[in-house]
């Protein structure tokens, strides 16, 4: 007996560690049924935020899909709406994305046959989710639809682009390299439109009020033109329809299963208009990647790609606007802090200013330390007070590098470092020299060609550190030469302090 159709969860969402699984079973039992499988396939999704009617409508699609042949398709006054669950209310309803378990063959004019796929997805900003978890489903289900409708209520405000750029951005990052527009159609659909003596409902209102929307003027401020600018490179086709209000009954009936006869006039004759135009044959867009076409089974691959790379850790995090003024706003304060302490510490040691000892530089450092670290701390910032110390943190570890780096840099100017090396290497040639004389004196000639030897060793030593220093090769053994050195120095200094 076969199975009824219905919505089938290909993407689950674990909400106490905001993460993503694909059950990729269960979109296979979709994708590679045999009648479908190598069939070009068109994928037509909604999304947008939470309770705006997306699978109320996706509904209606539904009934369209398998009554198309019937004029009234939309169905009786009394018939209950069923297809993807959908209710009234403020609680969210539908979590990750769904797909219709039905995939639609669709003949064109041109003979060609087409599998149309029906996609529901979690309602963005709702009380659990973060802003990954909305950019993520909201890019997921763009990359992998053909037709992605943006349902938005009574308005397209500068918010709505500015959330579009972000979740299109975060689309396009988790994509290979791409050489046309990453995306293909998007549809703003704008729910409950109070406004149709401005614009009328429809497409031809639609587009027009879009045209003015996404227009890009030369008066306008950089980031309006930026977000406009971006959103029309990432679509190849861009479209609008004002969608009139379903009526009072609609929104505020708790019993209301989707019967016609409490659904406004308007409202259903604009479904009429939207649906077969959205649905007809010939303005199904396939699947495309990089211009090639893709099938049912070529999408499950697509899927299986993209849902590894948002469970990684490659793409940067999206923040809320709070959360990146709050880290530009800090970070900002943590360089303004560190100017001011490589500013101060430049006048004392910087450059080709002489040698300081190195007490009196530590002191310097820990008085512009504090004196950064303070302006830091008084500089107005935002995130709160637990935000700020992670980057207070941050600057006191930075500032201390940079006395490291300040430190060696006035030793080297330090003249018996500089000349340290070659003085300890002198020094013990002409030792060794009287040692071997007074050896050879005394007749211990054995331990005399010893010191000998260890004479030509130390010689050689010196023209070598000589050459790299002149030359600026083979650094590594100047340096096993210099620590050398360093340990000479120090023994002889021990036991200097130790006959003392």
């Amino acid at each position: 007996m076969k199975k009824q159709p219905g919505p089938v969860q290909i993407v689950n969402v674990c909400k106490e560690e905001h993460s993503f699984a694909l059950d990729t079973e269960a979109l296979a039992q979709v994708l590679l049924a045999p009648e479908v499988r190598d069939k070009h396939v068109v994928v037509l999704s909604v999304a947008g935020a939470f309770r705006k009617g997306k699978s109320f409508l996706l509904d209606f699609m539904l009934r369209y899909m398998y009554r198309k042949d019937d004029d009234n398709w939309l169905g009786e006054d009394d018939e209950p709406l069923t297809g993807f669950s959908w209710r009234g209310g403020s609680e969210p309803e539908t979590t990750g994305i769904q797909l219709w378990s039905e995939v639609f063959p669709v003949q064109r004019s041109d003979g060609s046959e087409v599998a149309v796929v029906l996609m529901d997805t979690q309602g963005a900003f709702d009380n659990e989710s973060t802003v990954k978890d909305c950019a993520t489903i909201f890019a997921l289900s763009t990359m992998t639809s053909s037709i992605q409708i943006y349902n938005l209520s009574q308005n397209i405000q500068e918010d709505d682009l500015q959330q579009l750029q972000l979740f299109t951005e975060y689309g396009r990052l988790a994509m290979d390299e791409i050489f046309l527009k990453p995306f293909q159609s998007l549809m703003f659909l704008i729910r409950d439109w109070s406004f149709p003596y401005e614009y009328t409902y429809g497409f031809n209102g639609g587009n027009d009020f879009l045209d003015k929307r996404l227009q890009v003027k030369d008066a306008q401020h950089e980031e309006l033109q930026t977000v406009r600018e971006h959103i029309h490179s990432c679509f190849t086709k861009i479209s609008c329809f004002l969608l009139p209000h379903p009526g009072l009954k609609v929104a505020t009936n708790p019993a209301f299963e989707g019967q016609l006869k409490e659904v406004a006039p308007e409202f259903k004759e604009q479904l009429r208009s939207l649906i077969p135009k959205l649905l007809h044959p010939d303005n199904l867009a396939e699947k495309e990647i990089n211009g090639n076409k893709v099938t049912c089974m070529g999408l499950l691959e697509f899927f299986k790609a993209y849902i590894k790379i948002y469970q990684g850790e490659d793409l940067p995090q999206p923040k809320t606007m709070l959360m990146a003024t709050a880290e530009a706003n800090n970070l900002a304060a943590v360089a303004a802090a560190k100017d001011l302490y490589y500013k101060n510490m430049e006048k004392i040691c910087g450059g080709d200013l002489p040698y300081v000892a190195p007490e009196s530089l530590e002191e310097k450092n820990q008085f512009f330390c504090r004196e950064a670290v303070h302006t830091f701390s008084s500089t107005k910032k935002m995130g709160g007070q637990e935000f700020c110390d992670r980057y207070r943190a941050q600057l006191e570890s930075e500032l201390e590098e940079m006395w490291q780096s300040y430190s060696k840099h006035n030793e080297s100017k330090n003249l018996f470092n500089a000349f340290r090396t070659p003085a300890v290497l002198f020094v013990l040639v002409c030792f060794l020299y009287v040692l071997s004389g007074v050896l050879l004196f005394v007749g211990l000639s054995t331990f005399a060609l010893v010191c000998d030897c260890t004479l030509g060793v130390v010689m050689m030593a010196m023209l070598t550190w000589a050459f790299i220093r002149y030359s600026g090769r083979y650094r590594h053994v100047g340096g096993a030469i210099d620590q050398a050195a360093g340990v000479v120095l120090e023994q002889v200094r021990r036991s200097h302090g130790h006959a003392n």
